[in-house]
């Protein structure tokens, strides 16, 4: 069994329609691609067969690995989360001590990340270290340039 990760109900939701999608349309595709190419004769010689079977192998993989996250998927109550510091699902306002420039992100499960929108991962530097901190609180984190200071101005959810 695998660990147990968190996602928000629309993350969750959106790994449930692409698992839909690889098991009914995708398996259409590749079968269709398997047979297209089987109808060309002799299967020894054919580098379209063996290409369309290795696909197969890669979609069935992909398909058991996102039935493997789901399984241990459960949704976030973001009503049982303690605003008064910072956790999944919370939204962070923090300032660079260094340029005075003010973000904010909301941490959020790694496959959820998405830094265009301001949702960054638990599991990357900045997520770890602002994690358990409050409101007032320096964060020291280390990056591969160095180490960065940022105070946490702000955790909502």
């Amino acid at each position: 069994m695998g660990k147990i990760s968190y996602y928000t109900e629309e993350g969750l939701n959106r790994l449930k329609a692409e698992l839909n999608e690889l098991k009914t349309k995708g398996r259409t595709a590749i079968a269709h691609q398997i047979a297209e190419a089987r109808d060309k004769g002799d299967l020894s010689e054919n580098a379209e067969y063996d290409a369309a079977k290795d696909a197969q192998g890669l979609h069935e993989l992909k398909i058991s690995k996102l039935e493997e996250v789901l399984s241990t998927a459960r949704i976030l109550d973001e009503s049982t989360i303690d605003a008064s510091q910072v956790s999944v699902l919370s939204k962070v306002t923090i300032k660079n001590r260094k340029n005075g420039t003010q973000m904010t992100y909301m941490l959020v499960s790694e496959e959820e990340a998405d830094l265009k929108t301001g949702r960054i991962s638990v599991n990357s530097p900045i997520g770890k270290g602002l994690l358990g901190k409050h409101v007032g609180d320096t964060a020291e984190i280390k990056v591969p340039a160095g180490v960065l200071e940022f105070d946490v101005l702000e955790i909502s959810r």
